[in-house]
């Protein structure tokens, strides 16, 4: 197995091939079939973890066993203790809200190599130095808290993945994990599937999620009037039988129910009186038509 820790240079692919010919992980590390873990965006800069052990990909990709990443921000302008503490808490950033995080700003006197392409600074807005640690990967989602709460991102630096750090390593070179980091690794990795507990990939059926039912697969079942439910509409709630939709007025089920007989009797040929003379005369129509009080619903 090969554990390789690469410092991804800036606007560089975390990827081997592209047909559009941008710069890719191919340009700085020769070795076949090694794959990243997770990834880091093109115009962001750091650790990226290659490998060819699967089990590990899997477990280090996986957002449920919470692996810690480390990024430094340079923002524009000084965040607060109240904005430092927002991120911490966690913020809206539209696509949702981010689990809690660690964020503190760093020393003014921080420094990191120079980037490729230097950084587009506003000459009347001074800019700092943050250090935020996630366990999460949602899409560019360190650059959105920051500008979440008012400070935009200028600059993004993965410096840390679990306890693995970029000291050391220049953008664009690599080193393999020396055998007690693999093994160190992997303990971590042991240690967060068994604080997840055992989990089987929810598939179209499965029933694998909190309260039995998968997202998404939920079916409308309102009981207030005119609402809709599996049963029909209104009345009849989506646990009754058919007898009993029939019961309550209702013929079949579903969206297609429609009135049977029973909601729009007609009076047929009953006793008919007539006011001021005694006695009754029958309906024309009283033969087989149903009992006295509306037609019966189709048997």
């Amino acid at each position: 197995m090969r554990y390789i820790l690469v410092n991804k240079p800036y606007e560089v692919l975390t990827q081997f091939t592209d047909e559009q010919g941008r710069a890719t992980l191919k340009d700085f590390v020769a070795i076949p079939n090694i794959y990243p873990v997770g990834r880091l965006d093109f115009d962001s800069e750091g650790l990226v973890l290659l490998t060819d052990d699967k089990q590990l990909q899997h477990r280090l990709s996986e957002p449920r066993f919470k692996v810690a990443k480390t990024y430094w921000v340079q923002v524009e302008g000084i965040p607060t203790e109240e904005a430092l503490e927002t991120l911490r808490r966690g913020v809206d950033i539209k696509s949702g809200f981010t689990s809690p995080a660690e964020a503190r700003l760093l020393p003014t006197d921080t420094e990191l190599w120079p980037r490729s392409k230097p950084v587009r600074f506003r000459a009347n807005i001074p800019t700092s130095w943050v250090e935020i640690t996630i366990s999460q990967g949602m899409n560019r989602q360190v650059r959105k808290m920051t500008a979440a709460v008012g400070f935009p991102t200028l600059r993004l630096v993965r410096v840390a993945i679990a306890d693995l750090r970029v000291e050391g390593l220049e953008p664009g070179k690599w080193r393999e994990l020396t055998t007690e980091e693999v093994q160190a690794l992997k303990e971590d990795m042991a240690a967060q599937t068994a604080a997840a507990g055992t989990f089987k990939t929810p598939g179209k059926t499965s029933e694998y999620w909190p309260g039995g039912v998968r997202p998404g697969t939920a079916k409308p079942n309102q009981n207030s009037a005119g609402g809709y439910n599996r049963g029909g509409f209104g009345g009849a709630s989506g646990s009754k039988t058919k007898g009993d939709a029939r019961a309550a007025g209702v013929r079949g089920s579903g969206r297609n129910a429609k009135p049977t007989g029973g909601t729009k009797a007609k009076p047929t040929g009953g006793p008919k009186s007539t006011p001021g003379k005694t006695g009754s005369k029958p309906g024309p129509k009283s033969a087989g038509r149903g009992t006295a009080g509306g037609r019966g619903g189709r048997s």
